[in-house]
C-alpha cells in the first residue's frame, strides 16, 4: 500500500498512534519539518536546510536524495516511493518548498 504524506497539510502529534503506519508517518513529518542538528539528544535527525538556498532546480534534486538518505537512516521502516515538490505561485514567490511523499511499509513488501 502506498501512503502519502503532504507537508502542505497540518498534522498534530500523536503520542499514541494505533497503527504503524501513523507512527511511520509521524516520525517521517518530523524528520522533513526538523533542522538538521536543532533536536537536543539527536541532533543527526532532520534535514539540511542549507540545501534550501540553492537555486530551485539544484535545491529539488540535492533535497530529494537528502530526505531519502534521511529517512533511509531514521526511519528505516518506510520504503520511499516518491517525492515531488508543490508549484503553487505563492510558494515560489515566498521561496518554499513544499514536499509531497509518497512511501510503503517495509514490512508490508
Amino acid at each position: 500500500m502506498i501512503y502519502t504524506i503532504d507537508m502542505t497539510q497540518p498534522s498534530l502529534i500523536d503520542f499514541s498512534p494505533l497503527t504503524v503506519a501513523e507512527e511511520v508517518a509521524q516520525n517521517i513529518r518530523m524528520i522533513l519539518a526538523t533542522p538538521l542538528g536543532s533536536a537536543p539528544l539527536a541532533r543527526g535527525v532532520g534535514l539540511d536546510y542549507s540545501i534550501i538556498d540553492e537555486p530551485a532546480y539544484i535545491a529539488e534534486s540535492r533535497l530529494t536524495a537528502a530526505i531519502i538518505t534521511a529517512i533511509t537512516e531514521q526511519e528505516p521502516r518506510a520504503i520511499v516511493a516518491d517525492i515531488s515538490f508543490h508549484k503553487d505561485i505563492e510558494e515560489k514567490l515566498t521561496g518554499s518548498l513544499a514536499v509531497v511523499l509518497k512511501y510503503s511499509l517495509a514490512e508490508e513488501e
